[in-house]
């Protein structure tokens, strides 16, 4: 079958570039499809990919979708479908966070929540339900979902961490609305649901489906990269590794379950 094609939301920055280089640096061969909202930026995404990985054996090439817009869903799945007839691999990784926008006075709090489960969670849906024709035109199919630490219903009795202390007594609550980021765990924590169903509804047609939980990252979410590195977040670059690791078949034990970058499994 050639290269393995592996498809890639958000693919021009943050986790999603990573991945992105991640492959490029693999010793196996595929051809990624760097997605991004803008076609300049996934264009120049795969100009610093080939620069920075110039023998490389993948072939990384630029492709415009937004999962926020069905039209261009759409229109990436019609260039897919023609030009490869199928699709290995889908890596969900478009995500972001609208709760701070809120706090900013940016959106309104139901916009923040509504952009939320639009883009972290409907919008996902959408993009996978439009892909599996092309899934299943491949030999191993794989789904991937990224999700977050921040998900776990379990994780939120862990007081230790901020994110879950409860605030004090009284109202109003200084900074409720969006001090833990209720919008985005909320979605995210759809976004698990959903990708259980997935795994039910595509079990028989051999897809194997994860979602993936690479850890607390200093990605440009939230508050952005640097405010996330003063509060202990690791390097994005180990997103990408990951990522390869299940494409590779390294986490094939683990379908249908929130998976950790250690071999564990995230708990629900």
């Amino acid at each position: 079958m050639g290269k393995k094609i592996v498809l890639i939301t958000g693919a021009n920055t943050g986790l999603g570039y990573q991945m992105v280089r991640a492959l490029c640096d693999s010793a196996q061969a595929y051809e990624i499809l760097v997605g991004g909202r803008s076609i300049q930026k996934a264009e120049q995404a795969v100009k610093d990919a080939l620069a920075e990985f110039p023998s490389t054996k993948s072939t990384p090439v630029a492709i415009q979708v937004d999962v926020e817009s069905d039209d261009s869903i759409q229109a990436a799945f019609e260039t897919v479908q023609s030009k490869y007839g199928r699709l290995d691999a889908l890596v969900n990784n478009a995500g972001a966070v609208f709760d701070q926008k809120y706090a900013e006075g940016a959106l309104s709090l139901r916009q923040a929540w509504a952009k939320s489960w639009d883009v972290n969670t409907a919008g996902t849906h959408i993009m996978t339900l439009t892909f599996v024709p092309l899934l299943l035109e491949s030999s191993d199919p794989r789904l991937l979902f990224m999700a977050s630490g921040t998900s776990s219903l379990e994780l939120t009795e862990n007081k230790v961490l901020p994110i879950n202390q409860n605030p004090p007594k009284g109202w109003p609550k200084d900074g409720f609305a969006h001090s833990n980021m209720a919008a985005y765990r909320s979605s995210k924590a759809g976004m698990n649901m959903m990708m259980r169903d997935w795994a039910r509804v595509l079990h028989n047609d051999g897809v194997k489906v994860w979602a993936l939980s690479p850890g607390y990252l200093a990605s440009g979410l939230g508050k952005g990269s640097e405010h996330n590195k003063r509060m202990g977040a690791q390097d994005p670059v180990v997103a990408g590794p990951f990522v390869r690791e299940v494409l590779e078949g390294k986490r094939d034990g683990d379908v249908g379950k929130v998976i950790l970058r250690d071999g564990k499994i995230q708990p629900w």
